[in-house]
């Protein structure tokens, strides 16, 4: 059949096959968020320590991106800023004491381990989201040695302590002002696909301490009055998450702004509207995030709620949580944070010495058509591989890959075809080639047998996602393109999929 013909064929079938496999998709979806946070704070996954060297630290950075890629997963959330510092070349904030052991320093030879991490990145088909923390400025104060140009001296008035860390005053108009230029200068500066911040917005309360941000109130009261201080406090928060926002889209309107909150919002017992959970910490009334006014405004473009609890905890049920959140997304995409960090043979929890939990969580979220994925905390997790749970992701859920949802608040970029998509016969292997048009960032192969129908909307039939421009393939009877079609597309920075193009033997 003409090649030009097929492709049409295959085109105008997509979205009929797309409806008729939802029941499907809702087992093995073809657009699943997969992702895994890294996190360099104390070193916990990244670098190892802080005294390695340059090369054993991009040895450690892309053996890790290749044990993702191996996880089937499809995105990174790499935290860069933890505390006021940069894990990349930064002229507004000093280099990271946990990349060169002291704050400050640059690595040495030189080289810029955000930039090193995107291209690794870009080669593997993940998506990079870059992670902040938008308040801490000291991890310990007893500890850190903080370098001439950190912010705890250059701007002391922005400073509070508050147990052994120093945090930014968020009731500062400045300090809003300066946080906002770093994540600019991320957006400007660095081929990215989303800004990501944590729980971490006020401090977690200290018992029998009040944060001590008296100051900024009298003097930034913003019409609150002196028994609304909570109120104050949300409001600050408020502001800043719309002024990222704002930031964000006005630079490069394709960037995502993400929020991973802590996994009770609030509880039903002080808000009808809240989880039927007793948790001794939520969102809105101890970190002052009022996460569901920022899904309602259209502030951030996905949430990631950390429910860190297993299925059945009286206190915080993650099957009661996954469900609230699904009802309370209010358009905006959800993505549920999972804890493979708690699974270990003695646990004190019965369901987290199996890695079963993992699995029936995943099954859970799947039944619910709010919730696009999830975000496995750490990367640790997936280098240990606590009782197996990589063979038992890989063996049901994960068993084919999973692209990356397209995100609805985003400006849509749609990607040209590949061109050229050739087959070259070279003796027991045989060789997928392409070359790339407009705005494809990554790639997918399909392959099915000659006699069956091309489903791409199935993820059985993807070979590989990548970003390169060719593939070698070992010829036998599984494979030979004389029994089986091979098919590639391009998929765009918004998540798009071009049309599908086929593959010639030359």
């Amino acid at each position: 059949m003409n090649r030009n013909i097929l492709t049409e064929i295959l085109s105008t079938a997509i979205l009929l096959l797309g409806i008729s496999s939802l029941g499907y998709a809702q087992t093995h979806p073809k657009y699943e968020m997969r992702a895994v946070w890294i996190a360099t704070v104390e070193n916990m996954d990244w670098p190892s320590s802080r005294y390695l060297s340059v090369d054993r630290q991009k040895q450690e950075m892309t053996e890790l991106l290749d044990r993702v890629k191996a996880y089937n997963m499809n995105t990174v959330v790499f935290q860069i800023r933890p505390d006021a510092d940069a894990l990349y070349d930064s002229k507004l904030e000093p280099w990271s004491e946990w990349l060169t052991g002291k704050q400050g320093t640059a690595p040495d030879p030189y080289y810029d381990p955000l930039e090193f991490t995107i291209t690794e990145c870009r080669k593997r088909a993940l998506d990079i989201h870059v992670w902040l923390n938008p308040y801490r400025a000291i991890q310990d104060i007893g500890k850190t040695v903080a370098a001439p140009n950190h912010v705890s001296y250059t701007h002391p008035e922005w400073m509070l302590i508050y147990g052994d860390q120093k945090f930014f005053d968020p009731g500062i108009p400045e300090v809003r002002d300066h946080v906002a230029r770093v994540v600019s200068d991320l957006v400007r500066r660095y081929d990215i696909d989303a800004i990501h911040f944590d729980d971490y917005f006020y401090p977690y309360r200290i018992a029998n301490h009040e944060f001590p941000d008296q100051n900024s109130f009298a003097t930034y009261p913003n019409g609150f009055a002196p028994d609304k201080k909570d109120d104050w406090r949300r409001n600050n928060v408020d502001l800043i998450i719309k002024q990222l926002h704002d930031s964000i889209r006005s630079i490069k309107p394709n960037v995502e702004f993400g929020i991973s909150p802590f996994g009770v919002w609030k509880n039903s017992r002080t808000d009808p509207a809240g989880s039927a959970t007793k948790a001794g910490v939520t969102n809105y009334d101890d970190l002052y995030a009022n996460i569901l006014l920022w899904q309602k405004e259209g502030w951030i473009d996905y949430v990631t709620p950390q429910l860190y609890w297993y299925i059945g905890k009286k206190v915080a049920d993650y099957a009661v949580l996954v469900d609230w959140w699904s009802k309370n997304t209010y358009g905006c995409p959800l993505y549920i944070g999972q804890a493979p960090f708690l699974i270990r043979s003695k646990s004190r929890d019965l369901a987290w010495r199996t890695s079963n939990e993992i699995i029936k969580q995943i099954q859970l979220n799947r039944t619910f058509k709010n919730v696009g994925g999830s975000i496995f905390f750490n990367a640790t997790s997936l280098r240990k591989n606590p009782l197996g749970v990589k063979e038992n992701l890989l063996k049901d859920v994960f068993r084919y890959p999973a692209l990356t949802p397209p995100n609805p608040h985003l400006v849509v970029v749609k990607p040209a075809p590949p061109e050229q998509a050739c087959i070259r016969l070279k003796g027991k292997t045989f060789e997928l080639s392409w070359q790339g048009g407009d705005n494809n960032r990554m790639f997918v192969v399909y392959k099915c047998h000659k006699k069956s129908n091309l489903n791409i909307e199935d993820p059985e039939n993807i070979i590989k996602v990548t970003g390169e421009l060719s593939m070698v393939i070992k010829l036998d009877k599984k494979t030979n393109p004389s029994t089986y079609n091979y098919v590639v597309t391009a998929i765009s920075s918004t998540h798009i999929e071009s049309e599908p193009v086929i593959f010639e033997v030359e």
